[in-house]
């Protein structure tokens, strides 16, 4: 292991905000966020500006409600589209229909890829695998319910993202606009 790798690496897991209902399973993928989903994105990034918490690297599933999540959470960090702004350089942000009701392994593999430069990544993703993630990460920190709509979970590890394994990054913090 190199010294690079055994820096501290942060993963924040956020669940999708509050999104409107659909009509029918096939237009799942394109439901929007509500307004109380709008605003609790906003918060997100808010706290994660206040708490150090800007991400190196944004992996996003491709539904509707996680981009617009991710959008929100990037005014909420910076008070300014995702572009950039004045709180630190835009992140890299990566789309991946990957994430769209994945499985928990397949989050983490999505993870394990993160540039190893790295130190700090935010996946926006679905339940139940992103509860599942944290779980798998923390099988101590968890609880029964899982992540809320817009909760974070923020895991922490002395290793490369590729070494990320289970009960290998505890569970440093949570939190959900509706704190």
């Amino acid at each position: 292991m190199t010294d690079a790798d055994s820096e501290t690496r942060t993963l924040v897991l956020l669940r999708h905000a509050k999104a409107e209902q659909g009509s029918d399973a096939a237009d799942d993928a394109e439901r929007p966020l509500s307004a109380r989903g709008t605003a609790d994105a906003a918060a997100a990034g808010a706290w994660l500006a206040h708490h150090g918490l800007l991400p190196d690297v944004v992996i996003c599933s491709t539904a509707r409600r996680t981009r617009q999540t991710w959008h929100g959470v990037a005014m909420g960090m910076t008070g300014s589209p995702p572009e950039g702004g004045p709180t630190g350089p835009r992140p890299t942000v990566r789309y991946e229909p990957g994430a769209y009701d994945a499985h928990p392994e397949e989050l983490l593999s999505l993870v394990r890829t993160v540039d190893p430069a790295a130190r700090t990544a935010l996946l926006i993703a679905h339940n139940p695998g992103i509860s599942l993630l944290s779980a798998f990460l923390d099988p101590e920190g968890v609880n029964d319910e899982g992540l809320r709509t817009a909760e974070l979970a923020v895991h922490r590890w002395r290793a490369g993202w590729p070494e990320l394994s289970r009960a290998g990054a505890p569970l440093t913090a949570r939190h959900t606009a509706r704190d």
